[in-house]
């Protein structure tokens, strides 16, 4: 037996896990449901949106983007903070803040204020899915981590499912509930909705096993002294410890990189999918604002069939594996979408592409925990989603300026393609790399 195995009896560990998942995975799953909703409702609202203010493709793109500037420019502080003043108090204030300037974000009457509402935005929300990851690592080992990431991640396809009614009901009714256009209406309902969660995130979670009123005493030891027999392994195999070796770590930028091509897959397509699909509907009587919201929710509903199926075989495989082929067939999506002039042809790429790229997610985590422990966690995994969130505004700027410049997206799509393909070389480099500080896998 590992020391990992030795010190969680099988005993104990089933009904702990169920504990913990069911207590855990959907508070966190909440949170990020409401995060990803706000950050991509310009791609839901971006018709009627550009109608009313007048903006182009390329205005859009840059809107959606410049949300990620203080993304990147505050996560590792974040998690530091995370660290110190525990994972309840401060992913609640991370909410409240994103939720009022979301609601704010309704009156908003040109492309400047709507610039300046998106930064404002991506300062408010840095953070908090880094925050999840690190949290994740208080209470789930290596064991466990798949399963669980795959869980968490799950809300991804679950918030585009929910969303995209709630946008599409929104437009067109939003006006008559609310007096304002239907667009203006989705920002103020998900400011409000994204502040009573953050009152559910302060009163019932709970920093970490040992403070959770739910695990009996035994338990609360069993789960506190497996992740501590599993630091203290993978320290004695090199991991990082410190936030300074995690920052300056070649290995950490690289496997960054890695997820940064995969994120770059998903945001142009989460944010101009219904656009995409009303633009190669055109030729045969197009789709309306409704329904071209209402049938880019297709591709994560696929997505969440994809992810559950692939977690029950994926901790079988090493992670570095079970990240690539995914993510590979999430490539061959894309580059199906790019040559079809069918609509129907170009969801069912899509479903391919969304399903890969959304299924290699959860399990590229399994990743950086593997090398980084302690601080070197907090900042390392903060610095990995920090660098992967640049996609978020490289990738929809660059598909706006694409489609503006040349009329079309296929140009645009493929090249997501490429610089997904460049993502997954380093990933099988240095992610492999990484692994070997695994002895399990050395």
């Amino acid at each position: 037996m590992s020391s990992t195995t030795a010190a969680f009896p099988d005993t104990v560990a089933p009904r702990a896990w169920r504990k913990v998942g069911i207590r855990i995975v959907p508070v966190i799953g909440l949170a990020y449901v409401a995060s990803y909703i706000d950050r991509a409702n310009v791609g839901y609202i971006a018709a009627p949106m550009s109608r009313d203010l007048h903006l182009t493709s390329s205005q859009i793109g840059l809107a959606a983007g410049l949300f990620f500037i203080g993304y990147v420019l505050v996560e590792v502080p974040s998690n530091m903070m995370l660290a110190r003043f525990g994972a309840r108090r401060w992913i609640a204030r991370i909410m409240i803040t994103w939720g009022l300037v979301t609601a704010c974000t309704a009156a908003v009457h040109s492309a400047t204020t709507l610039y300046v509402a998106r930064l404002l935005l991506g300062f408010a929300e840095a953070g908090l899915a880094a925050g999840i990851l690190l949290y994740l690592t208080f209470w789930f080992p290596r064991r466990q981590r798949s399963w669980a990431l795959s869980a968490f991640f799950l809300m991804t396809p679950v918030s585009s499912i929910i969303g995209s009614p709630l946008a599409a009901a929104l437009i067109a009714w939003g006006q008559r509930l609310f007096g304002i256009a239907g667009w203006r209406a989705l920002f103020l309902v998900e400011g409000v909705l994204t502040v009573a969660v953050s009152i559910l995130i302060f009163f019932f979670l709970p920093d970490r096993p040992r403070d959770a009123r739910w695990l009996d005493d035994r338990e609360k030891a069993a789960i506190e002294d497996t992740l501590a027999a599993e630091a203290a392994e993978h320290r004695a195999h090199g991991a990082s410890t410190g936030m300074r070796q995690a920052l300056t770590s070649g290995r950490v930028w690289a496997v960054a990189v890695s997820w940064f091509a995969i994120a770059f897959g998903l945001y142009p397509l989460a944010y101009f999918l219904p656009t995409m699909i009303a633009s190669i509907t055109h030729s045969i009587g197009g789709a309306g604002d409704v329904s071209s919201v209402l049938l880019s929710a297709i591709p994560y509903a696929v997505a969440v069939v994809a992810l559950l199926s692939w977690a029950r075989f994926a901790a079988r495989w090493s992670a570095v594996t079970a990240t690539a082929i995914p993510m590979a067939l999430g490539v061959v999506g894309l580059l199906l979408a790019t040559f079809t002039s069918s609509g129907v042809l170009f969801i069912l790429a899509v479903c391919l592409s969304v399903a890969g790229i959304m299924t290699a997610m959860p399990q590229f985590w399994r990743i950086p925990a593997i090398g980084l422990t302690g601080a070197a966690a907090a900042s390392g995994i903060a610095l990995i989603n920090s660098v992967s969130n640049l996609s978020g505004f490289i990738g929809p700027y660059l598909t706006g300026s694409i489609k503006t410049a040349t009329g079309s997206f296929t140009y645009a799509l493929l090249a997501v393609a490429i610089i997904m393909i460049a993502g997954m070389a380093v990933l099988l480099t240095a992610g492999r790399r990484m692994e070997r500080l695994d002895g399990s896998l050395s």
